[in-house]
C-alpha cells in the first residue's frame, strides 16, 4: 500500500516538473472551467423559465424526471463534456510536445484540439448518451440498484480513462477506436489490479484533503475573531486557494495520463518520468 502511494506521489512530483518547465498547460483547465460556467449559465436562465412555465412539469408524480427534462439535461452534458473534452485534449497534446522534446504554446495545443473538433463532439455526444442512459436507469431501480448503476458509471470512467490521450496522439483516430484502444489497454495493463494502482487518484485526493482541512482551520480561527471583514477575508482567499489546487490537479492530471498513455501504448519512455514507476503504474494481469 505504501508502495503504491510513493508510486502515485513520484508521478505527481514528475507531472509538477513538466507544468514548472510550461506553466502554460495550467491556462488549458483555467479556460475550461470559465467556459462551463459560461454554458452553467446559459442552460440555467432556459432551465429556470421553464420551471417557472405551469405546463411544464419537471418531475411525474411518482418523482422521476420528465422527457422534456431529459432531453434537457442531455443537451447539458453534451455542452459539457464538449468543452471538457475539447480543452482536455489541447493540454494532453501539448503536454506531449513537451515530452517529444518540443517546447508547446498554447496556440499548439488549441490547434491540436481543433484539428479533431469533429471527433471530440461525437465522443462527448457518446458520453452524454451514455450519461444519460445511467441516469434514467438510476431514477428507476431501487438501492441496489443505484449501487449496479453507480459501478457501470466507474468501469466506463475507467475504460474511456485514456480516450483523450488516444485523440491527442493520433490524426486519424475515431471516437469508437478511441474507446476501443483505451479499454485494451485498460484490460491489458490494469486488469484485476485497478484498485491498487489507481492510486495517483489517491494520491490528488490526499492533497486536496490537507488543502481543505488547512482552509476548515484557518476559517474557524477568523470566526472565533467574530470580525466579519476578516471572515469574508479568509473565506475569499480559502476558496482561491481551492480554486488554484484545482486548476493545477486538473492540468498534472492530464500530464499524467499522457505520460501513462505513450507508456502504456508503446512504452515510450518520458522524460522525467520513471520507467519503473510507469511500469508499476501499469501492472499486468
Amino acid at each position: 500500500m505504501f508502495e503504491r502511494l510513493e508510486r502515485s506521489f513520484e508521478l505527481v512530483k514528475a507531472s509538477a516538473t513538466i507544468l514548472r518547465q510550461d506553466k502554460e498547460l495550467a491556462l488549458f483547465p483555467l479556460i475550461s472551467g470559465a467556459s462551463l460556467v459560461a454554458v452553467m449559465l446559459a442552460f440555467a436562465l432556459p432551465a429556470f423559465g421553464l420551471a417557472s412555465l405551469d405546463s411544464v412539469q419537471m418531475y411525474s408524480d411518482a418523482g422521476k424526471s420528465s422527457p422534456l427534462w431529459y432531453i434537457f439535461g442531455f443537451f447539458f452534458y453534451l455542452a459539457n463534456y464538449t468543452v471538457i473534452f475539447y480543452f482536455n485534449t489541447a493540454l494532453v497534446g501539448a503536454a506531449m510536445i513537451r515530452m517529444d522534446g518540443g517546447n508547446p504554446t498554447l496556440k499548439d495545443g488549441l490547434r491540436i484540439a481543433s484539428s479533431k473538433i469533429g471527433t471530440i463532439f461525437v465522443y462527448a455526444l457518446i458520453s452524454a448518451t451514455v450519461g444519460m442512459i445511467l441516469r434514467i436507469i438510476q431514477e428507476r431501480v431501487g438501492f441496489i440498484g443505484k449501487i449496479i448503476v453507480a459501478f457501470l458509471g466507474m468501469g466506463w470512467a475507467l475504460a474511456t480513462y485514456l480516450v483523450v490521450p488516444v485523440l491527442a496522439a493520433h490524426d486519424d483516430v475515431g471516437p469508437i477506436d478511441a474507446i476501443k484502444e483505451s479499454a485494451t489497454l485498460f484490460k491489458d495493463t490494469w486488469g484485476e489490479n485497478v484498485i491498487g494502482q489507481a492510486g495517483i487518484g489517491l494520491a490528488f485526493g490526499l492533497i486536496m484533503m490537507a488543502i481543505a482541512a488547512v482552509s476548515v482551520f484557518f476559517v474557524f480561527m477568523a470566526l472565533a475573531t467574530k470580525s466579519v471583514a476578516l471572515v469574508a477575508i479568509v473565506a475569499i482567499g480559502c476558496a482561491l486557494v481551492f480554486a488554484f489546487a484545482a486548476l493545477v490537479k486538473q492540468a498534472l492530471e492530464g500530464i499524467s495520463a499522457a505520460a501513462l498513455y505513450r507508456w502504456a501504448s508503446n512504452e515510450a519512455e518520458t522524460p522525467g518520468f520513471p520507467g519503473e514507476t510507469l511500469r508499476l503504474a501499469f501492472a499486468p494481469k
